[in-house]
Order: structure tokens, then C-alpha cells, then sequence
């Protein structure tokens, strides 16, 4: 039996709040694979924080509608169709799909959408090159600590080259003073 117009509408809202939510969506041709085998995919893709949905066509179709983030997945929605709507970890999630596909050798990657962006199945490879957010955000406190580092180093010099410098004034002076001196002795 069918699903009724009540519930097809509350999928149509969920998938809209997951897509929300989301940074990379996947279009994965799954045809062949037992529910077991979907299982095991979405245990892989758990601690990614992807969430792997299965639903129809026309209604993915329905809640990408009007989404400009979201529309260029209509090109993909043809035949048997799991999304996977990640997250969290895009590399992390696309690694563990590529892992499953490795194993099981059963799905396709159609492609996937990021930003408005229809992407193919090499775009998406080239996702997982990228350093992940973490990397990033390390590489951003290091070369900011190296920055207040210097700068602090700077500022602690400036007074010690002042200081150096005063107390070689009078040394300075004497030596001065001193040869002046000497000048007019032997002058005279």
C-alpha cells in the first residue's frame, strides 16, 4: 500500500529541514543493494553526520523546488536514488562512501550539489582533498600565534634597545669628554 498525501507531505517537509541543515548532497544510484547493505552504509555514514535518505524521485524533486541551493539536483533524479545529505564531515562522509562503493561494488555516484553547484563524480572525489575544517582552522590559531608572537617579540625589544641605548649615553659622554681632553693636552 502506498503512502498517503499526509505522509508524502511530512517527507517532503523533512527532507527540506535535513537539506537545511546540510553542506554537500549526494545522488547515489543504489540499485541491487539489500537492505542489509543499506544498513551497513548508513552505520559508515553515521559518524559523519550524513544522513542517507531514500525517497522517491518526484518528491526530492517537490522539496528542491524553488531552493536555489538545492535545484541543480533535478539532473540527477532519475532511476533508483539514495541522497546523502552530509552534515558535518564532507570529507569524511565522502570517504566513507567510496569505502562502501569499494566493498560492495553495487552503486554509482550520479553526482551532488554543494552551493548552488551541480557537481560531477570528480568534483566531488577532489572534495576530500581539501583540508577539512579543523586543518584549517589549526593552520588559521598557528599563523595567528606566530603573528602575536613576533609582534610581542617586537614590542619587548623596542624598550630594551632604549634602555641599552640611555645606559650608553653616559659611557658615550665620558669617553667624549675624555678625548677632548686628551686633544687639548697634547695641543697644548
Amino acid at each position: 500500500m502506498g503512502k498517503t498525501v499526509e505522509q508524502k507531505q511530512a517527507l517532503v517537509t523533512e527532507i527540506k529541514q535535513t537539506l537545511s541543515e546540510s553542506q554537500l548532497a549526494m545522488v547515489i544510484e543504489y540499485q541491487g543493494l539489500s537492505v542489509a547493505e543499506i544498513t551497513d552504509l548508513r552505520q559508515r555514514l553515521r559518524p559523519s553526520g550524513t544522513v542517507c535518505k531514500i525517497a522517491k524521485n518526484t518528491l526530492m524533486g517537490i522539496a528542491v523546488d524553488g531552493d536555489r541551493n538545492w535545484q541543480p539536483m533535478t539532473e540527477f533524479l532519475k532511476g533508483s536514488s539514495v541522497f546523502l545529505l552530509v552534515q558535518d564531515d564532507m570529507k569524511g562522509a565522502i570517504k566513507a562512501y567510496q569505502e562502501f562503493q569499494r566493498v560492495t561494488k553495487k552503486t554509482e555516484l550520479r553526482g551532488g550539489v554543494m552551493e548552488g553547484r551541480a557537481l560531477t563524480e570528480a568534483d566531488v572525489k577532489a572534495l576530500t582533498e581539501l583540508p577539512s575544517k579543523e586543518e584549517l582552522m589549526a593552520r588559521l590559531a598557528g599563523g595567528l600565534k606566530a603573528v602575536s608572537t613576533k609582534l610581542a617579540v617586537s614590542l619587548n625589544a623596542v624598550p630594551t634597545q632604549i634602555a641599552v641605548g640611555i645606559n650608553e649615553v653616559p659611557g658615550s659622554l665620558v669617553r667624549a669628554i675624555k678625548a677632548v681632553s686628551e686633544q687639548e693636552s697634547q695641543a697644548a
